[in-house]
């Protein structure tokens, strides 16, 4: 394994069973993600996107396959174990904000590295809750709660919040999907500047528009990998479709 790849799947497989019934959400899907990645999932609804987040995120395992994360096998651990790793190495941005309204902007974004093994100590939180902040441009909205906040400032908070525990990589699922075009546009423009500042990126989205930015571009159709195309430049809005036409089929 390279000494720069963060994931490596390797023949995964995500199949749920019914009764005399085997539905294969995700089939023979191999692909490694390296340090500074910008990757975007893509594919129309039902083709798995979700679910390979989710298994990319630790809180789904496969059916079949090798999921290594920072050169750990993820087989070989037990949920407490799985759980320590995703709070270490992985920020969750999702559509709907997931912020807590009885908590401070503050508490929200600090929430989480409550949970750190070893454990934080409270200037290290306070530190680190600043910094990420300060990184989205809210450290003036700290004590506020998020029921005060717009749909856009609830998003940032909630980049912050997957930014405060400095994780290897950061799993968006459908960062825009509650936010107007204008805040949507904020956003990705916010992603694009952590990602050039070197965070690692594996985003969902259905929007062409955006999904274009990424330097990756990964298609999903019935849970397979149908093409994987690496962007020669970062494409514009204008272009974002086109990028996505031109992709090739692995």
């Amino acid at each position: 394994m390279k000494t720069n790849t963060l994931i490596s799947l390797n023949k995964i497989a995500k199949v749920y069973r019914g009764q005399n019934v085997e539905t294969y959400a995700l089939k023979d899907i191999s692909l490694n993600i390296n340090q500074g990645d910008y990757i975007c999932i893509s594919g129309p609804s039902g083709c798995g996107k979700s679910t390979l987040l989710s298994l990319l995120g630790l809180l789904d395992s496969p059916t079949a396959g090798d999921y290594f994360i920072k050169e750990v096998d993820t087989k070989t651990l037990d949920m407490d174990q799985q759980a320590e790793l995703r709070n270490l190495h992985i920020g969750f941005i999702f559509q709907s904000f997931n912020l807590i309204d009885e908590l401070s902007v503050f508490d929200n974004v600090a929430l989480p590295l409550t949970y750190r093994e070893p454990a934080m100590s409270p200037s290290e939180i306070e530190l680190a809750v600043k910094q990420a902040l300060d990184e989205v441009e809210m450290g003036h909205r700290s004590q506020h709660k998020p029921n005060q906040l717009s749909g856009g400032q609830q998003q940032r908070i909630a980049i912050a919040r997957a930014l405060a525990g400095k994780p290897s990589i950061l799993l968006v699922d459908e960062p825009t999907g509650n936010l107007d075009s204008k805040n949507g546009d904020a956003v990705m423009d916010l992603l694009d500047e952590l990602n050039k500042k070197g965070t690692t990126i594996c985003m969902v989205t259905h929007d062409l528009r955006y999904a274009g930015r990424a330097k990756t571009q990964l298609k999903l159709l019935d849970g397979e990998i149908v093409s994987y195309s690496e962007a020669r430049q970062a494409p514009s809005s204008d272009n974002t479709e086109h990028a996505l036409e031109s992709a090739e089929v692995m």
